[in-house]
């Protein structure tokens, strides 16, 4: 079993759901994890259940021995597909740029070759001593960017 095998199998269930696949992984001991995450608010414990339900229908564990686990992906882990972009525009995210820089932004846009972000940092201005707020819209090219994940403010 592979992971476009998997992909193939499921993918309209998932979408059934409300919800796109984020990641299979498969380990050499048939362990399979199966990310998913909703186009519209979070992944439920019943969309779990029932795709790991639909898996088991498709996948016989009397002819191939695996072990299941369909999970939601997290608020802590960096975006893998274009969908996540997609359905994090106009929220907060967390950029890591190659070169070590971190934005803290509102994601504006997302397209196939970059980010567009709109953010606030503190500068001096022209004939002025002290810094002050300017806002910025950029864009920047996947290539640039380490990852970007959500941005979750605990205060």
């Amino acid at each position: 079993m592979g992971i476009s095998e998997i992909r193939d199998a499921m993918e309209s269930a998932i979408v059934a759901r409300g919800c796109f696949i984020v990641d299979i992984k498969i380990s050499k001991d048939n362990e399979i994890v199966l990310t998913i995450e909703s186009e519209a608010g979070s992944v439920t414990l019943d969309d779990c259940v029932e795709l790991s339900r639909i898996f088991e229908e498709k996948f016989d564990r009397n002819v191939m021995d695996y072990e299941l686990t369909v999970t939601s992906a997290g608020l802590d882990q960096p975006f893998k597909v274009p969908e996540q972009y997609r359905k994090a525009v106009g929220s907060m995210v967390e950029v890591s740029l190659k070169g070590g820089r971190r934005i803290v932004a509102m994601l504006e846009s997302a397209d196939a070759d970059a980010i567009t972000l709109k953010y606030t940092v503190m500068e001096k201005t022209d004939g002025s001593k002290k810094k002050t707020a300017v806002e910025h819209t950029d864009s920047f090219p996947f290539d640039g960017i380490n990852a970007v994940k959500p941005y979750i403010d605990f205060r």
